[in-house]
């Protein structure tokens, strides 16, 4: 890539061409830390990092919000071609920069300290000379929060930025004297400077809210950097998957981890919000949740990778969580385990492309999935059965068997499926889950992990069964639909070849006739019928499909599907909700259920292979 600089101010970073688009999704690179997701562009813009956590309100947004978002600036000052790529094992960003006059290489990370997660978030970008001469510009600008704050310059000689209850810290080391920039929409600081064969140069942030801030020595900043890659590749070194497609799962399994909160042990669905799902707006949703479903399948994942330590931590959490607010299942919770998810809309923000609106909070909070419940005891099975030395608790076996109990009584009840629509159906995905719920209730009980209250589960779970074989299956269709009486088609049904629900003949027609109608090419599929006509086709979807291949015994049709649709991953590696048929990037990003399904189908296929 090469782009013409002209910057407008003798000390700010060169600024993109104002054409009055967002950048596109899938140009960013993301970095994290176990507390929040900063996303890299291609002309080396951070353009989205909520602070210091990731369901914060965002100071540097640009993403939504070209006027008064914020950014985080560091590029040549001169045409340049770009390389990048992440460090082999780590989630380390490395962009080579060459220019006429010379050749620079950047490291971005948001780093770790000598015993694991710092304390605070800390940035760090360290360029390092390779050749020649480059001249460098950065430009560290917050943004308002979304009409929220307004940041201002409290020590410019310190570089301390402060922003209602966040304070940052710009570190500088070898990179010009910081000096205010006065033609940002906030506060800003920004400074040029002249990379050589050899030379390094540190440019960092930390921030803290509502507790003081530690400005770290900008040589042990960049330091953090070699730390954080050590940190990455032992981390990677526990990764166990020996299969086909290993550099993808691998890197979907380090998309993951970016996504682990570590101060609690739960996973957010994705990194950002409001990233539109259609190209006219509306459908804009935060994603910086818990949900259970996902939180489900990354254990499945986590525990066939052989790393212990995430999959009790996330179990653990969903447990704490679900304890805290019973005796409803929620189908997400924060990122704390609380149940909040008011939804508060931003007008006087853009949003991507200005395809608003921008949110805050989430509005299926309050819809029963009675999906859910498949996913919960989904994970629990996966966590007792599939890893030595996993015991439950006395208390959460009482808890789980109370849960089926709830199941029995409540699968005939009409919910908003797996989709969060706003009209209640009996779904057949979410009947299937019940089945699902049931059957990993009796597996515990019969391992006497939980209360033994299999009289009851055995006959319900068979009725569930004989229920949406006689209401759900549409032998003129060919097809499980989407609810009994109903034409219309739902992908999530395929779900339920890996579940165990169906693995035969009415699941493999199944396929066939998704394909049909829903088919976009290349292996991708729309989620549900009426949905070509509206949006995007979904990631996750695909890999459903190709993974439920495996399970009816079609595993070389599996096999070509998955070869098309791992080569939809960005340029390093990652995948957002959904692709257009052009192979661009919709909806919130990274998202955990597109790399999840991958990762499924990759595990699916070289099991059943």
């Amino acid at each position: 890539m090469s782009a013409s600089r002209d910057p407008a101010h003798p000390g700010s970073a060169p600024a993109r061409p104002g054409d009055g688009r967002s950048t596109p999704i899938e140009d960013h690179a993301a970095l994290g830390d176990g507390r929040t997701v900063a996303l890299v562009d291609r002309s080396g813009t951070i353009d989205w990092l909520p602070l210091p956590g990731l369901d914060a309100s965002p100071m540097f947004a640009r993403l939504l919000d070209e006027t008064d978002g914020g950014c985080i600036e560091l590029a040549p000052v001169a045409a340049h071609r770009m390389t990048r790529c992440y460090v082999a094992g780590t989630n380390v960003l490395e962009t080579r920069y060459e220019t006429e006059h010379g050749v620079a290489v950047v490291r971005d990370a948001l780093v770790t300290g000598v015993a694991g997660r710092l304390p605070w978030a800390e940035l760090v970008r360290r360029v390092e000379g390779v050749d020649g001469r480059v001249v460098m510009a950065w430009r560290v600008a917050p943004g308002t929060a979304f009409g929220t704050r307004s940041p201002w310059i409290a020590d410019a000689e310190q570089g301390v930025i402060r922003a209602g209850d966040l304070t940052l810290g710009v570190v500088t080391g070898n990179v010009g004297t910081p000096d205010p920039v006065d033609h940002s929409s906030s506060d800003a600081l920004g400074a040029r400077f002249r990379t050589s064969p050899g030379s390094v140069h540190v440019l960092g942030l930390s921030a803290t809210e509502r507790e003081p801030l530690h400005l770290p020595d900008p040589l042990r900043a960049g330091e953090a950097i070699d730390r954080t890659i050590d940190g990455w590749r032992t981390w990677s070194k526990e990764f166990a998957y020996d299969g086909p497609w290993r550099e993808t799962v691998q890197r979907s399994a380090l998309a993951l981890k970016l996504l682990i909160h570590a101060p609690y042990g739960s996973i957010a669905a994705a990194a950002t919000t409001s990233l539109p799902e259609t190209d006219s707006g509306g459908k804009n949703w935060d994603y910086r949740f818990a949900w259970v479903r996902d939180l489900a399948y990354t254990v499945g994942a986590l525990v066939q990778f052989g790393l212990r330590e995430e999959t009790h931590a996330a179990l653990s959490w969903l447990l704490r969580a679900i304890k805290a607010s019973a005796p409803d299942l929620q189908i997400f919770y924060r990122l704390d385990g609380s149940v909040d998810g008011e939804v508060t809309e931003h007008p006087d923000t853009a949003g991507w492309n200005g395809l608003g609106p921008v949110v805050t909070g989430n509005p299926a909070k309050d819809q029963l999935q009675l999906g859910v419940y498949g996913d919960l005891f989904g994970i629990v099975r996966a966590y007792v059965a599939e890893a030595d030395g996993n015991v439950l608790d006395v208390g959460t076996g009482e808890l789980l068997a109370d849960l089926a109990d709830r199941v029995c009584d409540s699968w005939r009840s009409r919910d908003s499926g797996m989709w969060e629509l706003p009209e209640t159906q009996h779904h057949t995905s979410s009947k299937m889950g019940c089945w699902q719920a049931l059957d990993a209730a009796i597996d515990l009980a019969e391992r006497g992990q939980i209360v033994d209250r299999r009289a009851r589960w055995v006959p319900e779970r068979e009725r569930i069964r004989d229920w949406i074989g006689e209401n759900c299956w549409d032998e003129r269709r060919g097809a499980y639909t989407m609810w009994p009486g109903s034409t219309e088609l739902d992908v999530s049904v395929l779900l339920h070849a890996p579940s165990g629900f169906d693995r035969g003949e009415r699941m493999s027609r199944t396929i066939d006739a998704l394909d049909a109608e829903l088919g976009a090419g290349r292996g991708r599929l729309w989620r549900y019928s009426g949905m070509r006509e509206e949006e995007h086709p979904f990631v996750a979807c695909g890999f459903w499909a190709t993974a439920a291949l495996a399970c009816v015994g079609r595993v070389p049709e599996a096999r070509e599907r998955m070869d098309s649709l791992v080569s939809d991953v960005n340029d390093v590696g990652l995948l957002a909700e959904m692709v257009t048929v052009d192979g661009a990037f919709r909806g919130n990003f990274p998202q955990a259920l597109s790399h999840l399904a991958l990762i499924d189908a990759a595990i699916k296929i070289r099991d059943l292979g």
